[in-house]
């Protein structure tokens, strides 16, 4: 692999599924290398769970040797029992990159669809739809969690200088994209 490849792994954690994505960049050419989604049983004990979710993480870490880790944070919600075992699983997760050198980024799940949709609210397919154009990805994903952190971790490449598409097209930004192209709004 050249010098200039970087990997990184988008992870969306869940303490019943884990999103996981490993994306390459080399020359700014994005490719997929893995897109898959972690299910744990509910039946099994909570912090069962969290060592399998630190068991993975380390294992993809040692199978793709990541530059850049990148997760989705925390956000706001009204059940306060669901939010702490979400955060357990964000923290594990963290905490197995923290432990193998790697720099770790979090976003908001407005941010990661801002970045590859253009639109903050953005759903589940049209997140989808935009990485099966940017990737050139064909099979449909069994979890919309898989896909979610590949989006995590095409965010992160676009925030850390990785130039985003549309300006390799004569666009300017999403806005002019969307001027230039209203027949592609996904309505």
């Amino acid at each position: 692999m050249e010098k200039s490849a970087k990997i990184i792994l988008g992870i969306d954690p869940g303490t019943l599924l884990m999103g996981y994505g490993v994306i390459r960049v080399q020359q700014g050419k994005i490719s997929l290398q893995e897109m898959h989604a972690l299910k744990l049983s509910g039946k099994k004990d909570n912090h069962e769970r969290l060592h399998m979710i630190h068991q993975k993480v380390t294992e993809l870490i040692r199978t793709y040797k990541p530059h850049e880790f990148a997760i989705e944070a925390p956000f706001f919600g009204k059940n306060v029992q669901s939010m702490l075992k979400l955060g357990r699983a964000q923290g594990v997760a963290i905490a197995a990159a923290m432990s193998a050198g790697i720099p770790v980024t979090e976003y908001s799940p407005r941010k990661v669809k801002q970045s590859v949709t253009g639109n903050g609210n953005a759903d589940k397919e049209q997140v989808w739809k935009m990485l099966q154009q940017l990737l050139n990805i064909a099979e449909a994903p069994q979890y919309f969690d898989a896909t979610d952190a590949v989006a995590i971790a095409v965010c992160h490449h676009y925030q850390i200088g990785g130039n985003l598409p549309l300006k390799a097209k004569g666009v300017s930004g999403w806005d002019d994209f969307l001027k230039k192209n209203p027949h592609r709004l996904v309505k």
